[in-house]
């Protein structure tokens, strides 16, 4: 891994996709003058995350993607798209991409946890637009090792270990936590991944529209593999930026050597475990 500048786009979206767009490739632009090699934008990054609505709007056209390559392209920096709908084989996919300087794509990952549950004060079925991805995997790249997950992802340590396991030394991950999960475990739940996985995580989310049904938590977050916060937005609209130092990993990873100590003899069981009784 090598010293870069990271820049998360907590972006405001509206119901109208055209200016959405235009206000993210703004903000792409505005962190790429300010030094960032990296900028990472929320899930669903040009829509508000409302599922009846994004539905609806999966059966049109969108060129968010192609706009995204085209700017990562011109302004010469990587960019972690958030994450777009994909229409793939007759389904619709939660799908973030990782863009190279160039414009190509070189990481794709699908939400592979779906967000169903049933809260007070919140009821939500994820399932009921998009389907479950099947994999994760990093990228080896100039800034380092890459891996993405996508919001719910987080809350299953399985996903970041494996990420980890597979060489991660930064994961992005775009989200869209509410204001009743939000306050509760939103910097419990990501600083706790960045410590058991001794990495570099970011996590994006959308800034809060009071005018949509989703209120979204905000509070996008830097973490580094000692769980120390290198930057925090709030609530509104805001980019953040934070130095990545890769000595912060090494000497983490030499004085707490959490990965070289697991005991994967005593943890066979632990993916055929039966909680069909719980």
């Amino acid at each position: 891994m090598k010293p870069f500048t990271i820049a998360l786009c907590q972006n405001k979206p509206s119901y109208d996709k055209q200016k959405n767009m235009g206000r993210v490739l703004a903000m792409l632009d505005r962190a790429a003058r300010r030094g960032a090699r990296l900028v990472v934008f929320p899930e669903i990054v040009n829509y508000p995350y409302e599922f009846d609505l994004l539905k609806e709007k999966s059966s049109q056209d969108d060129n968010s993607l192609a706009l995204l390559r085209e700017q990562a392209r011109s302004r010469k920096v990587f960019v972690c798209t958030g994450s777009l709908m994909e229409k793939r084989d007759g389904k619709i996919y939660n799908t973030s991409y990782l863009l190279d300087p160039q414009g190509e794509i070189i990481l794709s990952y699908s939400k592979t946890h779906l967000f169903d549950v049933d809260l007070p004060a919140l009821t939500a079925k994820e399932s009921a637009v998009f389907s479950g991805g099947d994999g994760f995997s990093v990228v080896r790249c100039e800034l380092g090792t890459i891996g993405l997950l996508i919001c719910y992802d987080i809350r299953f340590p399985e996903t970041a270990r494996l990420l980890s396991l597979k060489g991660a030394e930064l994961i992005l991950v775009p989200a869209a936590f509410n204001t009743v999960t939000g306050p509760a475990h939103w910097d419990m739940t990501f600083r706790t991944r960045a410590v058991e996985n001794q990495c570099f995580l970011a996590a994006v989310s959308p800034a809060r529209n009071k005018k949509s049904a989703y209120r979204a938590y905000g509070h996008s977050l830097m973490i580094d593999p000692w769980g120390r916060v290198l930057a925090r937005a709030g609530t509104g609209e805001k980019i953040i930026y934070a130095r990545l130092d890769p000595r912060v990993l090494d000497e983490t990873r030499a004085r707490l050597p959490l990965l070289r100590h697991r005991r994967e003899d005593l943890y066979k069981l632990t993916g055929n475990m039966d909680y069909s009784g719980l």
